[in-house]
């Protein structure tokens, strides 16, 4: 049997931070494994480092592509915090303890907040790949799609359904309307129709249009 997904996120994390991180990447997945989450996963990080892997030649920096990959959902609250603006102050706090360098500390936190709206400009290769594997869960098969679909629903278990068709519906429209959803060649030959397929069968349904 393989590792678990939680024994091989910490050790990408490891060799990415070195063994003196440890303590930080067990903190970093317990987050990602707190029970109100149910889209924003190890899963979902394991996934995400996945298509980094695939796009890693496009990256001018891979390796804050994925300390940032690791931070970008590291607070996920459902408070009216802002999540990417608290994960990326939650990087630039831990990873100068970790020798981290300054200047790539500051890339990973630029590249946090720019998970907020995923409009990275055309010369940003860093941002590119990072908002590409964040995206890329969109171009998925119909039934992967349709459990990410009630994963997100289900992580607005509380707000009323008028309200989350409606807030739904305006997220997946904004995406829908970007010139392109992927910016890097690789995955927007690879997922580009696929996603725009599944955001325009759920807006759809959101919408009853």
């Amino acid at each position: 049997m393989g590792k678990s997904v939680d024994a091989d996120l910490l050790d990408r994390w490891t060799k990415l931070a070195g063994s003196q991180a440890q303590a930080v990447g067990e903190d970093l997945v317990r987050r990602y494994r707190e029970p109100h989450r149910r889209y924003h996963t190890v899963e979902h990080l394991a996934a995400m480092l996945a298509v980094i892997d695939d796009l890693a030649a496009d990256a001018e920096d891979l390796d804050a592509v994925r300390y940032a990959a690791f931070f970008h959902d590291a607070v996920y609250a459902m408070d009216g915090t802002d999540n990417e603006e608290a994960s990326a102050r939650l990087a630039e706090t831990t990873l100068p303890a970790l020798g981290v360098a300054a200047d790539t500390v500051a890339e990973v936190a630029r590249l946090v907040r720019l998970t907020g709206g995923h409009h990275p400009e055309p010369s940003d290769h860093n941002g590119a790949v990072l908002c590409d594997a964040d995206l890329a869960i969109l171009a998925a098969d119909a039934s992967a799609y349709a459990a990410y679909a009630a994963a997100v629903r289900a992580e607005y278990a509380h707000v009323p359904d008028e309200l989350f068709r409606t807030g739904r519906a305006a997220v997946l429209r904004a995406l829908a309307e970007q010139g392109r959803l992927f910016r890097t060649p690789t995955a927007r030959a690879r997922y580009e129709s696929a996603a725009r397929a599944n955001l325009a069968a759920e807006l759809a349904t959101l919408t009853g249009d």
